[in-house]
C-alpha cells in the first residue's frame, strides 16, 4: 500500500462535529475556532473527494458517503484511544458507543431483557443495537460484533463464538392440517405449502436428520419467502402454510394449541447462535466488556 502520511488529518475534527452537532459547538469543545473547524472539514473533503456533510446555517447532516466514514472513523478513534491507555499500563474504562447487529427475533426475546441491566453496569457505554435478518458485512458497515443464529458459520477470518443454541421446529396450524392432511415424513412436505426464510442460501431445500442418521433435502414449493420471521410466524398461525423457525421464535404457540410441531419424533436440529467479531488481538474495551456480560447472562 503506498505511503499516505495525510491519512488521518481531519478524522478527529469531523468526528468532534458529528458528534457536537455544530461547528461551533465542536470549536468549543476542542479549543478552536469555527474557521478552523471549518477549513479542517473542507480539507477532508477535498481530499477524499467526497462531500460528507450537507450544510445550512442552522443544522448539519451526514450525507450517505458521509454516514459510511463516521462509522469508521469512530472505529479507528477507539481503538486508537484504547491502545493509548494500555499503553500508559492502565486498564480501559468501557466506554464509547457499542455497534451491535443482531437477528430481531432473538434480540426481542434474549438481549431486551438485559440490556438494561448491562447499560446501568457500563454507564460510559452507548448502544446502538440494530435488529436485522439481513446479511451485514461487520468491517464495512462499522460494527463492533454480530449475533447471528446459524446451523453452521461460514468460514472466515472473523472470530465467532457460540453463545447459544436452539431447537429448529417445523410446524404448521391445525386448520391448515385439516384442509391439506398431515405430513407424515419430511418428502411429503414437497406436496404442501410452505413459508420459507430468505436469508437462508437455498430458502426453498430444507434438509432433516433421520432416525438413522442420514440426512434428506426436501425441495419445497413456497407461497411466501420472507426475511422476516415475524411474518412467517403470523402467516403459519393464519393457516397459509408451514414453515420452520428457531426455538427462540416461538413463544407459547405450542403450548396453546396454535400450531403442531410437525415431525417430533425426528432428531432435533441443532441451530447455534454465535458471537462475531473481527479479531481477539486490541479488542475495545466496550467490545470486550459486553462479550463477557452476554455469555454470563445467556451463554450454554
Amino acid at each position: 500500500m503506498e505511503f499516505n502520511g495525510k491519512l488521518l488529518d481531519g478524522m478527529v475534527i469531523f468526528s468532534q462535529v458529528i458528534k457536537s452537532g455544530s461547528f461551533t459547538k465542536a470549536a468549543e469543545i476542542s479549543g478552536h475556532s469555527t474557521s478552523y473547524i471549518s477549513k479542517e472539514v473542507n480539507k477532508l473533503e477535498a481530499r477524499l473527494g467526497v462531500r460528507l456533510l450537507n450544510r445550512t446555517t442552522r443544522s448539519i447532516k451526514l450525507t450517505p458517503e458521509g454516514e459510511l466514514y463516521y462509522q469508521q472513523c469512530q472505529q479507528i478513534i477507539d481503538h486508537a484511544t484504547a491502545a493509548e491507555t494500555l499503553l500508559s499500563g492502565h486498564q480501559a474504562e468501557p466506554q464509547g458507543t457499542l455497534r451491535i447487529s443482531c437477528p430481531v427475533s432473538f434480540g426481542l426475546a434474549k438481549i431486551r431483557p438485559i440490556l438494561a441491566k448491562f447499560i446501568e453496569q457500563y454507564p460510559k457505554i452507548n448502544v446502538e443495537l440494530d435488529l436485522n435478518d439481513r446479511k451485514v458485512d461487520i468491517i464495512t458497515e462499522g460494527w463492533d460484533l454480530l449475533i447471528r443464529a446459524s446451523v453452521e458459520m461460514e468460514d472466515s477470518s472473523l472470530i465467532s463464538r457460540r453463545l447459544t443454541s436452539a431447537r429448529s421446529a417445523t410446524i404448521a396450524a391445525p386448520c391448515y392440517l385439516a384442509k391439506y392432511g398431515t405430513p407424515e415424513h419430511p418428502t411429503d412436505l414437497s406436496r404442501h405449502n410452505t413459508i420459507s426464510y430468505s436469508n437462508l442460501k437455498q430458502p426453498n431445500v430444507w434438509r432433516y436428520l433421520l432416525n438413522d442418521g442420514s440426512t434428506v433435502e426436501v425441495n419445497v414449493t413456497s407461497r411466501l419467502i420472507s426475511n422476516s420471521p415475524e411474518m412467517e410466524l403470523a402467516l403459519c398461525i393464519a393457516g397459509q402454510g408451514i414453515t420452520r423457525l428457531p426455538s427462540f421464535n416461538l413463544t407459547d404457540e405450542l403450548q396453546t394449541g396454535k400450531l403442531v410441531q410437525l415431525f417430533p419424533e425426528l432428531p432435533e436440529v441443532d441451530i447455534g447462535v454465535y458471537v462475531v467479531y473481527p479479531s481477539r488481538k486490541h479488542m475495545a474495551s466496550k467490545v470486550r466488556h459486553f462479550i463477557d456480560f452476554i455469555f454470563a447472562e445467556l451463554g450454554d
